[in-house]
């Protein structure tokens, strides 16, 4: 009788353990499509315009501003600022928002 009653605990400890372990990787698995839309979405309606960088780099006191290099991730426009050749990176969403100086 206590043979049952032990092999009795050990099946119930582990089907406790598989259903602990299973909610944990269901969870692991969520997936949020607004999320991964929204990240990976390179339309361009949403992209930085060359034209706004090169008036923004002017606003900010770069002269003889131009277009150095555009990717899906950022926009550089390359002039002079007071010390010399400059850059200012700025980043390829609506907006324009800055990077780096």
């Amino acid at each position: 009788m206590t043979n049952l009653f032990a092999k009795a605990g050990i099946a119930a400890l582990i089907a406790l353990g598989a259903i602990s372990a299973t909610a944990v990787t269901a969870s692991a698995n969520d997936f949020h499509p607004g999320i991964q839309q929204a990240r990976y979405d390179h339309y361009r309606g949403r992209s930085c315009s060359p034209g706004l960088a090169v008036q923004k780099a002017r606003d900010m006191g770069l002269r003889r501003a131009r277009i150095d290099n555009i990717t899906p991730r950022r926009v550089v426009v390359e002039g002079f600022g007071r010390r010399g050749p400059d850059r200012v990176v700025f980043a390829n969403v609506r907006g324009c928002p800055l990077i780096r100086r």
